[in-house]
């Protein structure tokens, strides 16, 4: 279904927008986890952006989610924000490898995708710091990303079974 430019604008920017509240709203409420671990509630909102809309969305959505996010909580630019960007950015190329080539069900598709999300911080963290050392904790981020993607997978697959199929643009 081909959708105006306008309607087009509105869904993006109503996933942006759902995307930083979420986002911004699991930070205020996440109980203090070691090492800044947090569900991922906001990835949610990528999976449904890419099945909806696509990639190039999902990218914007994305990258709305973390500037505006960061922007919002005062970390622009800080650490805070490379090391979100850093799991955003692996964990959209992750989402983007397997929608374009892999049929995978949603639960698989977000639970590699919080793999690479945790991946991708430490990288940032490790660059950042000059240390290895976050290596040690790759083995805890890896065993808590699984149930966590599990879950933001199984959400994301019942949002879209609710969704009017009407708007699935692509």
């Amino acid at each position: 279904m081909k959708i105006s430019k306008t309607k087009h604008f509105v869904y993006v920017t109503l996933l942006a927008a759902m995307a930083i509240a979420i986002n911004l709203l699991e930070t205020m409420l996440t109980v203090s986890l070691p090492f800044g671990m947090r569900l991922g509630l906001a990835n949610i909102i990528a999976l449904i952006t890419i099945e909806i809309l696509g990639v190039k969305e999902m990218i914007v959505v994305n990258t709305m989610r973390v500037v505006i996010g960061n922007l919002l909580r005062g970390t622009i630019f800080g650490s805070t924000f490379w090391i979100s960007a850093g799991g955003v950015i692996l964990s959209s190329i992750v989402l983007i490898i397997i929608k374009k080539g892999l049929k995978m069900s949603m639960i698989s598709t977000s639970m590699l995708c919080a793999i690479g999300h945790s991946v991708g911080q430490v990288v940032i963290v490790m660059v950042l710091y000059k240390t290895a050392a976050m290596m040690t904790i790759v083995p805890l981020l890896l065993v808590t990303s699984i149930p966590t993607g599990i879950f933001t997978g199984i959400v994301a697959t019942q949002a879209l079974k609710r969704i009017d199929k009407n708007l699935i643009v692509r």
